[in-house]
């Protein structure tokens, strides 16, 4: 399987523009970079990635890099569930540096797309180490309890894929 993660960390290091989290999110240390917050068509993946990659090592987490779009009615259901559970929000950024990735018509980022493991549907998530080693690829319907996103369900997949042990791993 081919891991796209690992070729971009050997592309070298980004710098990342930085952006205020919400409100209800002041508890998190320090500010979200744009990739973390917004689908853009017009962003990098691969300098995105390679600023996540390097945040996440320096802070010690795991990446979770999250494939959509602002035309996608589940990445916005996500999003909203994200939004009014601010303890699963904080977990999240807390523990992993969010990488969210557009996937659209005027912008199907297929060079970025071509190396991860096929996506089922949007949204859908990978894990990755600091050193870009992939862990996982999850199909967020997963993460729902009927029709919504369970905060139980969250709560566990966050605990554990979260970074554990050394950064060089």
């Amino acid at each position: 399987m081919k891991l796209v993660i690992s070729l971009i960390f050997c592309l070298g290091l980004f710098g990342f523009g930085e952006v205020q989290p919400p409100d209800h999110s002041s508890q998190l240390a320090y500010e979200l970079p744009e990739y973390s917050k917004v689908y853009d068509a017009k962003r990098d993946p691969f300098k995105d990635a390679n600023a996540a990659l390097a945040l996440a090592k320096s802070t010690h987490r795991n990446v979770l890099i999250e494939i959509g779009g602002n035309w996608c009615t589940w990445c916005h259901k996500m999003d909203d569930f994200l939004l009014k559970n601010p303890d699963i929000y904080q977990t999240l950024h807390n523990q992993y540096v969010l990488l969210k990735i557009n996937v659209s018509d005027s912008n199907e980022n297929a060079d970025f797309m071509a190396s991860l493991p096929p996506v089922l549907g949007y949204p859908h998530m990978y894990v990755s180490t600091a050193t870009g080693k992939m862990l996982l690829s999850k199909d967020t319907a997963e993460l729902l309890d009927g029709q919504r996103y369970s905060a139980v369900y969250w709560s566990n997949f966050l605990n554990k894929w979260a970074f554990k042990g050394s950064v060089g791993k």
